[in-house]
C-alpha cells in the first residue's frame, strides 16, 4: 500500500466525485479509477459505493479513511523533518493545544525563537486531551499542552507558570450575575454546557457526592461554542476564566467557583522521543523561559 494510493483515495473521500478528486490530483480520470481498484483488490474489501454523480465511503472506506488521515499526516513529518536537517534558521514545530489563557506564555516563546529561527514554521492541532494526546502518542506532534497531571511513566513535561481557575459563564441579566461568587447550591438544576472531559474529571471531583444534583445540558470541547449557546439563554457554561469575552458590553460576565477549583497546565512530550534538531532546540528554549 503506497502513500501516493493513500493520497488519491483521501482524495476522493473527500470530494464525493471521481472527476474533481482527478482535476485536483492532476491526473486522469481512468488513472485515479485504476489506482482506486487496485487498493480495493489488495485489501479485499470495497471501499466507495458509487452512485450517478457522486460517491459515499462504505463503513470500510470510513475505518480507511481515519488510518489513511494518520499515515498520510505521519509521511508529510518525516519528510519534513529531514528537509529541516540542513535549516540552521528554521523547520517545523508540531503542536497539540488545549484550551488556557495561559497559551500567551507558549506563543511569547515562540514569538522570542522566531528572532534566532526565522524560518521556524509551527503547526497547531487544538482539541481536548483524548484528541490530541493520541496524536502525539503516535508520532504525529512534538509537543502537547495538558490541563490534567501528566503520566510521568510516558511523559517528561515544563508546567506552566500560572494556574487556570473554574467558573460560570453567564448571562449578564441573569440574577446569578449579582454574585461575587457561585456554589454547587446556585447550580443545581440549572441547564449546564461543560466538556465531558471536564464534567467526568475537574467538575465531578469539585461536587463530589453530589454531582448527581447537577444537569449537563450539553457538552463542548470548545467554551468559545458553549458561550454562544449560552449567549442565546440556553444554559450557562462551566469553563476557566480568560477564554471567553466577559468585558463590559458583552453580554456575559464571569463568576468563580466557590470553593475555588484551579488547574494547572504542563507541556509535555513522549519520554523517549526523538526530536528534530528545531524542536530539541525549542524544548531548551522554553526550559529555560519557564524557568
Amino acid at each position: 500500500m503506497e502513500i501516493r494510493t493513500l493520497r488519491y483515495f483521501l482524495a476522493v473521500a473527500r470530494e464525493e466525485n471521481m472527476s474533481r478528486a482527478a482535476e485536483i490530483l492532476h491526473v486522469t480520470q481512468p488513472t485515479l479509477s485504476k489506482q482506486l481498484k487496485s487498493l480495493e483488490e489488495e485489501l479485499g474489501k470495497k471501499l466507495f459505493t458509487r452512485h450517478s454523480f457522486s460517491i459515499k465511503l462504505t463503513d470500510e472506506g470510513l475505518l480507511l479513511r481515519n488510518r489513511a488521515e494518520d499515515l498520510v499526516r505521519m509521511a508529510d513529518k518525516i519528510e519534513q523533518e529531514f528537509v529541516s536537517l540542513d535549516d540552521i534558521s528554521g523547520g517545523d514545530l508540531f503542536l497539540g493545544l488545549a484550551e488556557s489563557y495561559q497559551l500567551r506564555f507558549l506563543a511569547r516563546s515562540i514569538k522570542d525563537f522566531k528572532q534566532t529561527y526565522p524560518n521556524l514554521h509551527y503547526h497547531i492541532t487544538s482539541g481536548d486531551t483524548e484528541q490530541i494526546a493520541e496524536k502525539l502518542d503516535k508520532g504525529l506532534l512534538d509537543f502537547l499542552v495538558l490541563v490534567e497531571q501528566p503520566d510521568t511513566g510516558k511523559y517528561e513535561y515544563i508546567e506552566f507558570p500560572q494556574t487556570d481557575t473554574w467558573g460560570l459563564i453567564i448571562p449578564a441579566s441573569d440574577p446569578l450575575a449579582k454574585k461575587k461568587a457561585i456554589r454547587l447550591d446556585d447550580l443545581k438544576d440549572l441547564p449546564l454546557f461543560c466538556s465531558d472531559q471536564a464534567w467526568n474529571g475537574d467538575i465531578k471531583n469539585w461536587a463530589g457526592s453530589r454531582i448527581s444534583e447537577l444537569k449537563q445540558e450539553g457538552s463542548f470541547r470548545l467554551a468559545y461554542n458553549g458561550s454562544i449557546f449560552t449567549r442565546e439563554g440556553l444554559g450557562y457554561l462551566l469553563t476557566y476564566d480568560h477564554l471567553i469575552d466577559t468585558s463590559e458590553g458583552s453580554g456575559l460576565v464571569f463568576r468563580p467557583l466557590s470553593p475555588k477549583l484551579e488547574n494547572k497546565i504542563y507541556i509535555v512530550w513522549n519520554r523517549y522521543q526523538v526530536f528534530t534538531p528545531i524542536a530539541e532546540r525549542f524544548l531548551e528554549h522554553i526550559k529555560k523561559n519557564f524557568s
